[in-house]
């Protein structure tokens, strides 16, 4: 690049940045939206790798469920480091009134907590709180579980079998983020207590954690690993630091992505603005680029002096949105610092800014050169003839074009969590685009056949319409791509929403009981179905033996993990649910075999989950080996059967015959339907005689779930709206593109006797009708992507919200339609002499 060139590009820059605003809007908003979700993101991983010991309690954590730790899993585990201990099991608090809570119960030995603090309302230290008192175990609990009992400070209640005494509000613990997600409110008491009152018995369900603290200079991954040798079970589950919130940790990888998709997406949108700019730009300056020429300079002179220009101007554009996608975190962490979820570093952090102005960089390249390859290729007597709009060549301005789309796609791919799940969106917006901008050509050509038949302003409308500078060409696909993304949004929270607060309440129990003693059965059935007024029928009401057991080995073989697709791992990574069932159950929806007799008394046969079976390649007839009470069964599948975990019936992944688990004391689980009042009536029965029972109320649940989903829609739909902003900043682009072309085509109209009303009403029609297929078009992609997510991913009934639909179909016709009448507004403000003589 010659030292002529720059200077010619720094004379012309003098100018300032007329005409290029929509270019850089564009350019800025998506940089700024793919930069914020990564500097978000990264504040929160940063947050956790810095809190990391606190989130997990220690440097490792070592957890085992149904049972307690053996006297020489302890025995290594507290040779390994200081340890705190610690149960938790669920129970119903019970308040003196009478009312019942379903509570998560967690016993703590005096060393916890080795890492952070536990904050209590107030303050206060832990041990005091802790400390019995006239024989009545210390507690502290969440400030919910109080509202909801009617309690106070110093107000007894009895959980399960245990009577405390509160003594403090629990605001906060250091592990909490690390157990995961909790159906009741925390009641913490020392772990003596919970073990004296009966909590951790043989087949009971609770889990026991030690929580290591390392000495000074171990390394946490070394140590688990050390620790793996002495303890081989591995249903004995180990996590360092490194590993303290895997779940938070998808989430956070997975919802920038997104979100970052969702900025990509504008960028792509938005593109159309960059091609519109800098093809608006070059016109304005066709009579220079014509002298230049004539005067002998060279076509890549000329590349180099506007490549210059735009080069500049799409530097100051990505470093617009860097500095906003940069404050983003921070403007989130001073809005709601109290509701973010896991704790946050907020910092500017270079990886994430780099990788969105790579973005940005990419994206102007492969909008920005094409124009410029046409003006270049162009002979002077065509400038001069203000003809810009030649054909394409094979040059160097093309080949960096299709060099930078192609990096921009690879970049996607690259960055994304799951390379495989990328390329698919990739694929979809690039099909999704192709499909706009064929429907934005067909449009016009339709508009052109036609306006034949028509007259007055509609005629006018339907010919700017097929016009070649058309906003059917441009805008169109970029408002239709914002507007599919919005669809897509709707429409998976729609079915998802109505799923939850809909189908889920009809077809899913609205309790769920568990830890039902196995000798007094029919004395529970009894006590609900008194409280319930009505006869139990299995339309209303279902019970059945439950214990865990695991997966050890398939046709006779032990289970190899490696050779199970990731998905359905869950079936042999931990233990799952069994039950022992004999008449074949209600919507047992079996797949392939046939259910046992009510009173088989053969060899163990199994009922499995289909999609389990398969992922370990089993059929009926083959053998499956269970660890369950402390003895392998060998049972036979005789039955391949569907698993709805929402739904009434049940839903245990393994059934095996009653026979197999006969002489064991099992504990049942039972699911009702029932209204609110019979749900109150049923837990205030069992206070009075099954204390020991635990109510689970879905009900509370889907609620809980519903706001909660809510919460993040509504997050979510403002993000893809940015690529609808994207779409109109491209329309807002095309208007002033054209402004002076439609100032001059007013003008003529009026000459010829055009009313005002009939520019108007023409310019209207014409927007107007781009939003409508913009909106249209882009629900019917927006359908197609929400779809399989909804039915496939969610496995939810699809369900479309038609009155979102219609808004984003009219708010699409409206504000493109609103954009013709600023168009008409423009182009009618100037006299048509003045105008005329401009020409």
């Amino acid at each position: 690049m010659n030292l002529l060139a720059l200077r010619f590009a720094a004379r012309e820059l003098r100018s300032g940045v007329k005409g290029f605003r929509i270019f850089l809007a564009c350019l800025a908003l998506g940089v700024a939206a793919i930069a914020a979700a990564g500097s978000t993101a990264e504040a929160f991983r940063q947050g956790l790798a810095s809190q990391a010991r606190e989130i997990l309690g220690g440097d490792l954590a070592v957890t085992v469920e149904q049972r307690l730790f053996t006297p020489e899993e302890r025995k290594a585990i507290e040779g390994t480091g200081r340890t705190a201990w610690a149960v938790a099991a669920r129970a119903m608090a019970q308040a003196p009134s009478g009312e019942r809570r379903l509570v998560e119960l967690r016993g703590v030995s005096d060393s916890y907590p080795l890492a952070g603090q536990v904050t209590l309302e107030g303050g206060g230290a832990l041990a005091a709180a802790l400390a019995p008192s006239g024989g009545v175990a210390g507690a502290v609990v969440e400030r919910v579980l109080l509202e909801r009992l009617g309690l106070r400070i110093g107000d007894r209640l009895l959980v399960g079998e245990l009577p405390v005494i509160v003594r403090g509000v629990l605001v906060q613990e250091p592990d909490r983020l690390s157990r995961g997600f909790a159906l009741g409110p925390r009641v913490m008491v020392r772990r003596q207590a919970v073990e004296d009152a009966g909590f951790l018995q043989p087949g009971l369900q609770f889990v026991e954690t030690a929580r290591i603290a390392l000495p000074q200079g171990a390394v946490p991954t070394q140590a688990r690993k050390a620790l793996r040798t002495t303890i081989e079970d591995r249903s004995v589950r180990m996590r360092d630091r490194e590993d303290a919130a895997p779940g938070v940790r998808w989430l956070i990888d997975q919802l920038e992505y997104f979100l970052g998709f969702i900025g990509l997406a504008s960028l792509v949108a938005g593109g159309l603005g960059v091609f519109g700019a800098v093809t608006a730009f070059l016109e304005d300056r066709k009579p220079a680029i014509a002298v230049l020429k004539a005067l002998g300079a060279e076509g890549p002179f000329i590349r180099n002096l506007y490549l210059t220009q735009i080069g500049v101007l799409a530097l100051l554009g990505v470093a617009i949105g860097l500095v906003l996608g940069a404050a983003a975190p921070f403007v989130l962490g001073g809005l709601v610092p109290a509701d973010l979820p896991v704790p946050a570093l907020f910092a500017v952090y270079p990886g994430p800014l780099i990788r969105a102005g790579a973005f940005g960089l990419l994206s102007a390249a492969a909008f920005s050169l094409v124009p410029l390859a046409r003006a270049r290729a162009t002979p002077p007597a065509s400038l001069f003839r203000r003809d810009v709009q030649g054909g394409l060549k094979l040059s160097v301005e093309t080949v960096g074009a299709a060099i930078a789309g192609l990096a921009l796609a690879a970049l996607s791919v690259l960055t994304a969590p799951t390379p495989l799940a990328a390329g698919l969106m990739i694929g979809g917006v690039a099909v999704s685009f192709g499909l706009l901008w064929g429907l934005g050509l067909l449009a016009a050509k339709g508009a052109g056949r036609v306006r034949a038949g028509t007259r007055g302003a509609l005629r006018m409308g339907l010919a700017n319409l097929a016009g070649p500078r058309s906003a059917a060409r441009t805008a169109a696909p970029a408002i239709g791509l914002g507007v599919a993304l919005l669809a897509s949004v709707v429409l998976i929270q729609s079915s998802l929403l109505r799923q939850v607060a809909e189908v889920a309440p009809k077809t899913a129990p609205a309790m769920v009981f568990t830890e039902i003693p196995g000798a007094r059965t029919a004395q529970f059935d009894r006590v609900v179905a008194a409280a319930f007024g009505e006869k139990l029928t299995t339309e209303n009401y279902l019970r059945a033996p439950f214990l865990t057991g695991r997966i050890v080995a398939l046709k006779g073989q032990p289970v190899n993990r490696k050779a199970i697709a990731e998905q359905e791992r869950w079936a042999y990574d931990n233990d799952i649910s069994i039950s022992a069932i004999g008449p074949q159950p209600p919507s047992a929806d079996i797949v392939e075999g046939k259910w046992w007799a009510a009173g088989y008394r053969g060899p163990p046969l199994l009922a499995m989950e289909v999609d389990a079976a398969k992922a370990g390649g089993l059929k009926v007839g083959d053998n499956v080996t269970l660890s369950v009470l402390g003895r392998d069964i060998e049972a036979r599948i005789a039955v391949l059967r569907k698993v709805d975990v929402g739904g009434f019936g049940a839903s245990f992944p393994l059934v095996l015959t009653p026979s197999a688990l006969e002489g064991a004391d099992l504990r049942h689980v039972a699911i009702a339907k029932g209204g609110k009042d019979q749900e109150t009536r049923v837990i205030r029965a069992l206070g009075r005689d099954f204390p020991e029972v635990n109510v689970i109320s879905v009900r509370e649940q889907l609620e809980a779930a519903t706001e909660l989903f809510d919460r993040l829609a509504l997050a979510i739909r403002g993000a893809a709206a940015v690529a609808a902003l994207a779409g109109l900043l491209v329309l807002t682009g095309a208007i002033a593109a054209r402004a002076q072309a439609r100032t001059r085509e007013a003008s003529i109209l009026k000459v010829l006797g055009a009313s005002r009303l009939q520019i108007l009403s023409a310019y209207v029609l014409e927007y107007g009708a781009v939003g409508v297929i913009a909106g249209v078009t882009g629900v019917g992609l927006g359908c197609l992507a929400a779809w399989p997510v909804v039915t496939l991913v969610f496995k939810a009934d699809w369900a479309v919200d038609w009155t979102g639909v219609a808004a984003l179909v009219a708010g699409a016709a409206l504000l493109a339609g609103l954009g013709g009448v600023l168009a008409s507004l423009h182009a009618l403000a100037k006299r048509p002499a003045a105008a005329l003589r401009a020409e």
